[in-house]
């Protein structure tokens, strides 16, 4: 169970990697999971970095939209790893 934003970093970095073997549906489902978690307990002191979630979750909605598996992995394993060290 993910209930930190380490463990979301982690669960993501393994979705990733999931989507770029082509194991995309089960990606798919555990990322709604990680991103419903994210959202829950992501801190909310600085409003610039939840702006900046609200664009990544965007675009990676939209890859996952366009079945952009490889861009929707980059997003997870780089620019959401990024915000993440940024608020820990």
């Amino acid at each position: 169970m993910m209930n930190t934003l380490t463990d979301c970093s982690n669960q993501a970095r393994q979705l990733a990697l999931q989507f770029r073997l082509g194991k995309n549906t089960q990606a798919a489902l555990d990322m709604a999971t990680m991103v419903n978690t994210l959202i829950v307990i992501f801190p909310s002191s600085q409003p610039q970095h939840i702006k900046l979630l609200q664009q990544i979750l965007g675009q990676c909605l939209d890859c996952q939209q366009r079945q952009d598996w490889l861009a929707l992995a980059d997003y997870l394993e780089y620019e959401l790893q990024e915000l993440l060290q940024l608020c820990s």
